[in-house]
C-alpha cells in the first residue's frame, strides 16, 4: 500500500474528526485550524477529488438549501479503505519515531 501524502492524510483526519458535519468548508476551517495556514478551495478539493478516486472517501450530496440558493452541500465520510490508509499511516509514524530522543524548542532571548 502506498503512503498518503501529508495533505491527504491531514484532509482524511479532519474528515474522520468531523463525521457527519465533513463538508467542503468545514473541513477546510479544520485544516486551517490545524496546521495555522489557510488553505484555498483548490488546495482542499484537489486532494478531496484524489481521495475518492482511491475509494478512500465517498461523497453524498445533502439537501437543497434555500440559503444557498437552493445548492446542496457535498459531505464526504471514510471509507473502509480510508480508515485502513490512516491506520498504516499511524503505524508508520509511531514506528519512525520510536528511539528518537526527545525534542525541544529553545529560543534565544
Amino acid at each position: 500500500m502506498s503512503l498518503l501524502s501529508r495533505s491527504e492524510e491531514i484532509i482524511l483526519l479532519a474528515v474522520w474528526r468531523l463525521q457527519a458535519d465533513a463538508f467542503g468548508l468545514a473541513i477546510r476551517e479544520e485544516v486551517s485550524q490545524v496546521t495555522g495556514r489557510g488553505w484555498t478551495v483548490g488546495a482542499l478539493y484537489s486532494p478531496l477529488h484524489r481521495l475518492e478516486g482511491k475509494e478512500f472517501i465517498r461523497s453524498k450530496h445533502g439537501e437543497p438549501e434555500n440559503r444557498r440558493g437552493g445548492r446542496r452541500k457535498v459531505y464526504y465520510e471514510l471509507t473502509e479503505k480510508g480508515k485502513k490508509a490512516l491506520i498504516r499511516v499511524k503505524q508508520v509514524h509511531d514506528a519512525q519515531w520510536v528511539g528518537i530522543p526527545s525534542l525541544s524548542l529553545k529560543f534565544a532571548g
